[in-house]
């Protein structure tokens, strides 16, 4: 029997054995040696797009579609093929072809935003990325109605008219995705937070740096390098606290109190207020408060006045004003911010003495050196001043009191031999 080469090129199994080659070599082509030849001219072109469409493989996934396509046209020359299964062929090619366009699409979209980020310098102020998923939920919606469509061997325009009737359902089944993409408008247009932002969310246990801005989320790196995420239409619904313009003010808030021991404060004789010039930063307050006090004093005793009514100095008041001077000679104080000592309301626990100044330093380590190295200095110089800092008694104060007493009432014990 003769083998009939031609006769067994006509037969629709050997034609379409030959398309499915066709389709692979056609993907194997674009697929692999198309790719490796964009891939080096990516890497040593100095454009940035192209790496970013490496880095999210869009070639990659463009490849798939090439196969699907020679499949779809060639099936117009395989003949004999039963009618069903052309029209199965051609409805699954146009359902992958579907499939791998919102594929390589969204991966576009991907690198937009890798360079938008990288390269932009908007893009801690306006992230994209919401929008950019915003489009691609479109894209897979319309991939995944024509995918269907193709399935059921229907025109796409028939699925369409249908959706009216399913909106509720679809608001139903989007309310998230809407109420974050409002929230994603409002955030970008109020410019109410940017990636490298602090906040602090204590509803979501929150407190770090944004690192991420989504269409559903926002990712938070806490301080101790824990991630918290937080839908985004929660942070317009609920409060948050946002400590960028801390960051940029240049200056970083320092509010702590001495809390100083109320019987300690008196008035300054004239020896201690000239044992206090030795501090040179409250030299001229001295001079100028001593002119003022005589001056005052001097009306009063000219009138006749008694002079129990004269005005003189106090510690707490001298020691204010070294407070301040010692701030404003400080150079980790910010000078341009608002810098005051102030005496609050006295409390059961003595009298607040609080400090209100600004760090010239933003960052967390050197703030709180910084206000540490203050208070260290305002407690070891308090006794200069004749004041105390108040401080409730411990278990060892009552310890030695209580020695104290036994001591003290303890009779004293007789020398041996002594007589009566």
């Amino acid at each position: 029997m003769e083998f009939d080469l031609r006769a067994l090129a006509s037969t629709p199994l050997f034609a379409a054995t030959g398309l499915l080659i066709a389709a692979w070599l056609a993907w194997f082509v674009f697929g692999r040696i198309l790719l490796r030849v964009f891939t080096r001219v990516a890497e040593v072109s100095p454009m940035h797009w192209d790496d970013a469409l490496v880095e999210r493989r869009v070639p990659q996934r463009a490849a798939w579609i090439v196969p699907a396509v020679v499949v779809l046209v060639g099936l117009a020359y395989v003949q004999g093929l039963p009618e069903f299964l052309v029209v199965v062929v051609r409805n699954v090619a146009l359902g992958w072809i579907a499939i791998a366009a919102a594929l390589v699409l969204g991966a576009f979209l991907d690198a937009i935003n890798d360079v938008y980020v990288r390269h932009s310098p908007s893009a801690a102020d306006r992230p994209i990325k919401g929008y950019l998923q915003l489009l691609q939920i479109v894209i897979w919606v319309l991939a995944l109605i024509l995918v269907v469509a193709a399935l059921i061997n229907k025109s796409p325009l028939v699925l369409l008219t249908g959706l009216g009737a399913m909106t509720a359902v679809l608001m139903l089944v989007f309310k998230d995705t809407l109420l974050s993409l409002v929230a994603s408008l409002q955030l970008a247009s109020n410019d109410m937070l940017r990636v490298g932002d602090w906040i602090e969310m204590p509803s979501q246990n929150a407190d770090g740096d944004v690192i991420d801005i989504s269409l559903h989320t926002v990712k938070v790196q806490n301080w101790d390098k824990t991630i918290s995420t937080i839908p985004t239409h929660l942070l317009i619904s609920e409060s948050f606290r946002n400590w960028r313009g801390m960051t940029e003010s240049g200056g970083r808030r320092i509010k702590r109190a001495l809390l100083l021991d109320q019987t300690s404060v008196r008035f300054l004789d004239q020896q201690e207020r000239h044992r206090l010039r030795r501090i040179a930063l409250i030299d001229e307050y001295l001079d100028k408060q001593s002119a003022e006090l005589a001056a005052y004093n001097a009306k009063l005793e000219a009138a006749g006045k008694d002079p129990v009514n004269n005005r003189r100095a106090t510690n707490l008041g001298t020691f204010r004003a070294y407070v301040v001077a010692y701030l404003r000679s400080h150079p980790g104080v910010n000078q341009d911010m608002t810098l005051l000592v102030r005496q609050r309301d006295p409390t059961p626990q003595g009298i607040p003495l609080e400090v209100y100044c600004f760090s010239a330093d933003v960052r967390w380590a050197p703030y709180e050196n910084l206000a540490g190295d203050i208070f260290d200095h305002l407690l070891a110089v308090l006794p200069e001043f004749g004041l105390r800092v108040y401080q409730q008694p411990g278990s060892g104060d009552v310890t030695e009191a209580v020695e104290g007493i036994t001591a003290a009432l303890r009779p004293p014990t007789r020398e041996p031999g002594a007589g009566a």
